[in-house]
């Protein structure tokens, strides 16, 4: 079950500290932390805060009205999600899961919207955050139009490692395969082979976690 916590300053970016702003408010903003394969919220779900994370990640995912799951996105810390809130979702109409031990900021729509009008570095973070993505999204759509599975595998690693990004070095906890082929929509099969041959070509190295060496972008780039 969730416990609440104190809320840990986010190290990305600079200028307004989402953090270090809510923590000095009263009462005190809530941070609920999760175990690995909790769920934060469930499709169907009421909708009613926005949610943050301050460390460890998040796996959105939805289910059709045939039963079909697909993960639509993989989150990190410093970003947003739930923000359908605030264009009157009264529902979650996607399943947030967390992938790691994740600390998340639940944000109360009107503190999310007195925010978003009285702090305008605040402002323009989070609609940096929605243009990007947008962004992603229709490169997504792209990828899977134009894409082989092969290249739409090796963008997703590179952008689950924020490639391209400062910080440290581009390690992730190991993520199934199971997991990779639904969001890239392959087989499982597809992407045991693909791994295989990424690391024998020493584009990425796994053993308990998943290191994403530069090299990996030569296959997206290569025609």
């Amino acid at each position: 079950m969730p416990r609440k916590s104190r809320p840990a300053t986010s190290s990305r970016g600079a200028g307004f500290d989402l953090a270090a702003y809510l923590d000095a408010k009263s009462p005190s903003p809530t941070v609920l932390t999760y175990a690995r394969g909790k769920v934060v919220f469930s499709q169907g779900d009421a909708a009613t805060h926005v949610k943050y994370i301050q460390s460890g990640g998040i796996r959105l995912s939805l289910v059709s009205t045939t039963g079909k799951e697909a993960v639509v996105a993989m989150l990190s810390p410093g970003d947003f999600f739930g923000e359908g809130v605030l264009v009157g979702q009264h529902t979650r109409i996607e399943t947030a899961t967390a992938v790691l031990p994740t600390s998340v900021l639940a944000i109360e729509k009107g503190a999310m919207v007195r925010l978003l009008h009285d702090e305008p570095e605040f402002s323009d973070r989070f609609i940096t955050h929605m243009l990007k993505r947008n962004l992603r999204i229709e490169a997504d759509l792209l990828d899977q139009l134009f894409n082989s599975s092969e290249k739409r595998l090796a963008r997703t690693l590179l952008l689950m490692a924020r490639y391209g990004q400062a910080g440290p070095d581009r390690t992730l906890p190991s993520v199934s395969q199971e997991t990779l082929a639904e969001m890239i929509g392959t087989t499982r099969s597809r992407v045991n082979f693909f791994m295989n041959k990424f690391r024998k070509l020493g584009l990425i190295e796994y053993n308990g976690t998943l290191k994403i060496n530069s090299s990996l972008l030569n296959v997206v780039l290569h025609d």
